[in-house]
């Protein structure tokens, strides 16, 4: 008795495989990783979504921000920013356009995005306003915010740094973590601190912060 098998056996075995590698992507569109050969060039190119979300069209050719509502992201610890990615993927922290922009990466992608960031020297654009900081904030960042974020800013284990980031943003993180439109934390701790503010105690920690120059070395070098 002869034994059936399927004429194209092979073909079969092929496409069962080229099933099983797309699916062990977390990307948002198939991929034959042509952009991903290093994190400075998925950044400068936006990987599979384009040029749309490359992350130098906000976050600038050298991670210094846009001095307004895009963060600096040059020296943060990798971790973090890699984080950040995945919960923007998720959607555990909301914004359309960065979700987007995680969500054309992988994992590994993001890894590599994290890192180039994280290993380019802290810079920043200068303050937008040079308006004066009341004498009570200080001792209001030290009593609020320096256990976890240190001591001017420059972050800790628990916490990202602060300093040198656009007043405005820090001041939009703050509301969101208010309202709880940010909670992308661990024990809703920043939403404990968040409202405990007044609005212009708030305002006014976000001017204390961008104020403060920042360190030459990276983060991710000092420790």
């Amino acid at each position: 008795m002869h034994e059936h098998r399927p004429a194209n056996i092979g073909g079969l075995l092929l496409a069962v495989l080229a099933m099983l590698s797309t699916a062990c992507t977390d990307r948002m569109s198939t991929s034959d990783d042509r952009w991903s050969a290093g994190g400075e060039l998925i950044a400068m190119s936006g990987g599979e979504g384009g040029a749309r979300y490359a992350c130098v069209t906000c976050h600038g050719a050298r991670g210094e921000g846009n001095g307004f509502d895009a963060p600096r992201l040059a020296g943060l610890p990798a971790g973090y920013l890699q984080k950040q990615m995945e919960d923007y993927a998720t959607g555990l922290r909301a914004h359309e356009v960065m979700r987007d922009a995680a969500r054309f990466l992988d994992s590994h992608e993001r890894v590599r995005v994290a890192n180039h960031y994280a290993a380019l020297p802290p810079q920043a654009l200068p303050p937008a306003t040079e308006e004066a900081v009341a004498a009570a904030t200080p001792g209001l960042y030290a009593s609020a915010c320096q256990p976890c974020h240190g001591v001017e800013g420059v972050g800790t284990g628990s916490g990202p740094p602060l300093n040198a980031q656009p007043a405005f943003y820090l001041t939009q993180q703050l509301q969101d973590w208010q309202v709880s439109k940010r909670r992308n934390d661990s024990n809703h701790v920043m939403l404990k601190v968040a409202q405990q503010l007044k609005p212009e105690e708030l305002r006014q920690l976000s001017l204390y912060l961008a104020q403060i120059p920042l360190p030459q070395t990276p983060l991710a070098q000092i420790r």
